[in-house]
C-alpha cells in the first residue's frame, strides 16, 4: 500500500494541475499541495489542498479544500461534494491523480449536480453573472497567489 501511494505521489507531481504536491508530516498518506484552476472565476487564484488515503486503495480519499473558496460543492469547511470518491462510486484501480483531476474539473465547471451549499447554487442559477463576479472577487481576496507558470 505504502509503496503504491509513493508511486502515485510521483504521478500526480507531473501531472501540471498542482504544485508543490508533498506528503504532510512526512506521511504518505496525507498529501498536501496546491491546486491550479484553468477557468474564472478561480483561475484568478490557487487552492491549497489535502488529499487524506488512510485505507488507500480500499476505500476512497478524502480530499478537503484549505484555502476559502465560494463554490456551490465545497462546504465552509472545505469538504467537496465529490462522487467519484463516494462508497458507492470508488473502485480499487482509481488513482489519487484521478481524485485530483476530478477536483479541478470541479473548479474548472460549476455543476449544479454537484451541491453542498444549496444557497450558493441557487445564486449561481438565478443571477449566475453576480454569482461568477462576487465568486471571483472572493477568490481574489482569499485564494493564494498562482505560482510562476515556469515553476515546476
Amino acid at each position: 500500500m505504502i509503496a503504491r501511494l509513493a508511486k502515485e505521489l510521483e504521478e500526480a507531481r507531473r501531472w501540471a494541475g498542482v504544485r508543490e504536491l508533498q506528503p504532510l508530516g512526512g506521511d504518505v498518506r496525507r498529501w498536501g499541495g496546491i491546486l491550479l484552476p484553468n477557468n474564472p472565476p478561480y483561475n484568478v487564484g490557487a487552492f491549497c489542498f489535502e488529499l487524506s488515503s488512510p485505507h488507500h486503495p480500499l476505500c476512497p480519499p478524502r480530499v478537503t479544500l484549505c484555502t476559502p473558496i465560494l463554490h456551490p460543492a465545497v462546504d465552509r469547511d472545505g469538504h467537496v461534494c465529490q462522487p467519484l470518491t463516494s462508497l458507492e462510486h470508488w473502485a480499487p484501480t482509481t488513482r489519487a491523480v484521478h481524485v485530483l483531476k476530478d477536483l479541478l474539473l470541479l473548479l474548472d465547471t460549476l455543476d449544479p449536480q454537484r451541491v453542498l451549499r444549496p444557497d450558493l447554487a441557487r445564486e449561481l442559477q438565478e443571477h449566475p453573472q453576480e454569482f461568477l463576479h462576487r465568486a471571483e472577487q472572493h477568490t481574489r481576496q482569499h485564494a493564494e497567489r498562482r505560482p510562476d507558470p515556469a515553476a515546476p
